[in-house]
């Protein structure tokens, strides 16, 4: 998410393009290298775990510092549409990741994992892919926003009613994690931003790379955790993320199509459904589940970068 509005606020259209692509290109080789590392290495990020809520609060402070009130006012421009795109991400992703479990007939605590990847807020790279794709930017940042607000109402209960199944879930607890790690940190980036906005201008275009970094630390964590689940898991695990991503994308972009928001908005709907913010899932799997309840979501975090990308490549190639 903070991705698309540091590099487009203040660059023109060539340069942010060449940004942007730039970013979408390293940010999912970043993660899969520290994927790799994690595997490979995991005993020496052992006791890192209780650092990642940390880790994920630093990348929600950046996701505000990039907030502007224009990302505000487009809400209440078009709350229709805001609307549509919320209901279809909390609606869609969570029953697919319910339905994956099911098909699949994961584990308790791998069918969790991807429940809880489905009930996660709008992923954090939605934004730029939409730009790639020339999809409707406004309306992704307008649903990515409201949707990672309205996580701590959200998250917990839907995770509970879908989730409950196959583990204890504690959502008050968890309701107090995501206001801690997510609306805590986005309001405080928000108000650094309209206190020293003048300074935080000079440092935006670091912004995303510090988001990057931080991230692929927390899927190195996260994999470094279950390592030795990777093995007899890794090919199960992803095939559930990829039906949970694909069929996200093409169901969110349904959405669109049938709510008569155009070619564009449809193209934002896909990208704000069918991506994750697979660090707050990551997160909250790893506190109240199980490192091995982490993995859908760290693997969901490579994979919907590089799924978004080939699709906003396809459709930047289609005539709107």
């Amino acid at each position: 998410m903070s991705i698309e509005r540091t590099e487009h606020h203040d660059a023109g259209p060539a340069t942010g393009d060449r940004s942007a692509r730039r970013a979408v290109t390293v940010f999912p080789l970043l993660v899969l290298a520290a994927g790799a590392l994690g595997l490979l290495l995991p005993g020496s990020f052992s006791g890192w775990s209780e650092a990642v809520p940390y880790l994920l609060g630093v990348v929600m402070f950046c996701m505000g510092v990039t907030m502007t009130p224009e990302d505000f006012r487009g809400v209440a421009r078009r709350p229709w549409a805001v609307a549509l795109g919320l209901v279809a991400h909390y609606v869609i992703m969570p029953g697919l990741g319910w339905a994956v479990a099911h098909l699949l007939h994961l584990s308790p605590q791998l069918a969790a994992g991807v429940i809880l990847v489905g009930c996660a807020p709008s992923g954090t790279a939605s934004n730029v892919v939409t730009y790639l794709a020339r999809g409707d930017v406004a309306l992704s940042v307008s649903v990515a926003t409201v949707s990672t607000l309205l996580a701590p109402l959200v998250t917990p209960p839907l995770t509970l009613l879908l989730a409950g199944e196959y583990l204890p879930v504690d959502a008050g607890s968890m309701v107090t994690d995501i206001l801690k790690t997510v609306l805590l940190p986005v309001v405080a980036g928000l108000v650094v931003r309209l206190v020293a906005g003048r300074w935080i201008a000079r440092a935006l275009p670091v912004l995303p790379w510090l988001s990057a970094l931080t991230i692929a630390v927390i899927v190195t964590v996260v994999v470094a955790g279950s390592a030795a689940a990777i093995k007899s898991a890794a090919l199960l695990v992803f095939v559930a993320v990829v039906l949970h991503n694909g069929l996200g994308l093409a169901l969110g972009y349904g959405a669109g199509r049938i709510g008569r928001l155009g070619e564009p908005g449809s193209r934002a709907m896909a990208f704000e459904v069918g991506m994750q913010n697979s660090g707050l899932a990551a997160s909250l799997a790893t506190a109240h589940f199980s490192p091995l309840a982490a993995l859908p979501a760290a693997v969901f975090s490579v994979w919907h970068n590089i799924s978004g990308a080939l699709a906003a490549a396809w459709f930047s190639r289609r005539r709107r």
